[in-house]
């Protein structure tokens, strides 16, 4: 950063760190003591996409990147459009498993990273559940390189508990690189899992 860009505010945007991924498994217990939130087993990559017969491309693109990891064990990754020109690669591992998951998530962002799909690439997201059966999905922003909490509130209507969202922040504070910026906080209504 030059001195210009100092004296107009600028700031260089943070460099992706996809390894702040691995993070999540280590933060696990800190959630479950202080939140009382599990891993559901069930992550995802989302990713953006351009509207028309591009979309179509990228996502035939993307689904051969991941049919030709030969290294892949479980599940396949499926591969979920949203209607808002968003694409969701979904993963699904048994609740006990986040370290695989997040393992998965991290070789899914790397390979669209290497193959050209980097400045798609989002957001990734696992998410967690409590004994009430409420649902929070701890989001890495990979532009931002921080996560942040998504509390959607189960009913009707897209809304959040922000409470619990803000709750959560302060008990990962010490395990998660948090994104400080509460207005990047991007409520993920078509995310899979909700």
């Amino acid at each position: 950063m030059g001195l210009l860009d100092i004296l107009l505010g600028r700031s260089k945007p943070v460099a992706p760190d996809l390894d702040r991924l691995f993070a999540l498994p280590s933060a696990a217990p800190a959630l479950e003591a202080g939140a009382g939130f599990t891993p559901t087993g069930l992550g995802a990559v989302c990713f953006a996409t351009v509207q028309g017969s591009d979309s179509e491309q990228t996502h035939r693109e993307v689904q051969a990147l991941l049919d030709a990891d030969t290294e892949r064990t479980g599940p396949p990754v499926r591969l979920l459009p949203d209607r808002h020109g968003y694409s969701w690669l979904v993963s699904h591992r048994a609740p006990d498993r986040l370290p695989l998951l997040v393992d998965e998530l991290h070789a899914v962002n790397s390979a669209m990273e290497v193959n050209g799909f980097g400045p798609q690439l989002l957001c990734s997201l696992a998410w967690f559940e409590d004994r009430r059966g409420r649902r929070l999905a701890l989001v890495y922003l990979y532009k931002r390189g921080s996560f942040y909490p998504f509390a959607p509130l189960p009913g009707a209507g897209q809304r959040r508990d922000d409470a619990l969202e803000l709750r959560v922040r302060a008990v990962l504070a010490d395990d998660l690189p948090t994104e400080p910026d509460v207005g990047h906080w991007s409520p993920l209504w078509g995310a899979p899992g909700l």
